[in-house]
């Protein structure tokens, strides 16, 4: 696998794809529609999904590829394929709370290994570089990648700061959080919640919510790149790709060396 070329590429459609959704978010109206599970969808939405779609295809033609918004589309059991939410956090989007992310991920044997995300409302680019190691890219956002600094989780040694959804925490997660000793709760959209962790700026993400994999796969590698892991809620086991459906189990994201409670 050409890790360069992926790096690049993805990098480049996440930043093009942005900018195609901040010409929508900057207009004064947009048409919200509901899909067919109810959740909402935008013309950023596809707009993004588009773009990448296209970009990916011409670059990768050999490789599997599951969005969004062409899940219908897309066959079963694969385990090596790119995966991409084109925006990640519509509900953020619609509300106008910027905290919204678009997500490309490479998934090989069933592992996220390598990803990207942007959120271009708060100016934050997260990505694996070539040799897998997680970093956050500071400047524009031009062409030419800018300058980056490594991101390594934190090593936690007493309270936590744990970071939970904007718009999906519900009793059981509180339950849960209830188990550690917490210094600070921050909440956060999208998957952008993986990249707080990865970033050393939170200690522990749990999720016991409905979540598929083109929501958690780039965020995922990121973490991964960063130190830490993803696993399953019911038995701490890593959380695979390419499942039936693509649907996600309850999982918690956090450093790999943080002992996490049953």
């Amino acid at each position: 696998m050409d890790y360069e070329n992926v790096t690049a590429t993805f990098r480049r459609l996440a930043i093009e794809a942005g900018m195609a959704i901040m010409e929508i978010y900057g207009t004064d109206d947009f048409d919200v529609r509901s899909k067919s599970d109810e959740s909402p969808v935008t013309a950023a939405d596809e707009a993004a999904d588009a773009l990448i779609s296209a970009g990916l295809r011409a670059t990768f033609p050999d490789i599997a590829l599951v969005t969004e918004e062409q899940s219908a589309t897309h066959g079963q059991n694969v385990s090596t394929f790119i995966i991409v939410d084109p925006l990640d956090g519509t509900k953020e989007f619609v509300q106008r709370r910027g905290e919204f992310t678009v997500n490309i991920a490479l998934v090989e044997n069933g592992v996220p290994t390598r990803g990207v995300v942007y959120a271009p409302a708060v100016g934050r680019l997260f990505y694996t570089d070539a040799t897998g190691q997680a970093v956050e890219e500071t400047g524009a956002f031009g062409v030419e990648p800018g300058p980056v600094r490594p991101m390594n989780v934190a090593s936690p040694s007493g309270a936590l700061r744990i970071v939970a959804s904007k718009s999906h925490r519900d009793a059981a997660t509180d339950d849960y959080i209830s188990k550690y000793n917490v210094d600070e709760l921050v909440a956060a959209g999208s998957s952008l919640k993986f990249c707080l962790v990865a970033a050393g700026e939170a200690d522990l993400y749990p999720r016991l919510g409905r979540t598929m994999e083109w929501d958690t796969a780039a965020g995922d590698a990121v973490l991964r790149g960063a130190g830490g892991t993803v696993v399953r809620f019911d038995d701490h086991a890593p959380l695979a790709y390419g499942k039936s459906g693509f649907e996600n189990p309850f999982f918690i994201a956090a450093p790999a060396e943080l002992k996490l409670e049953a």
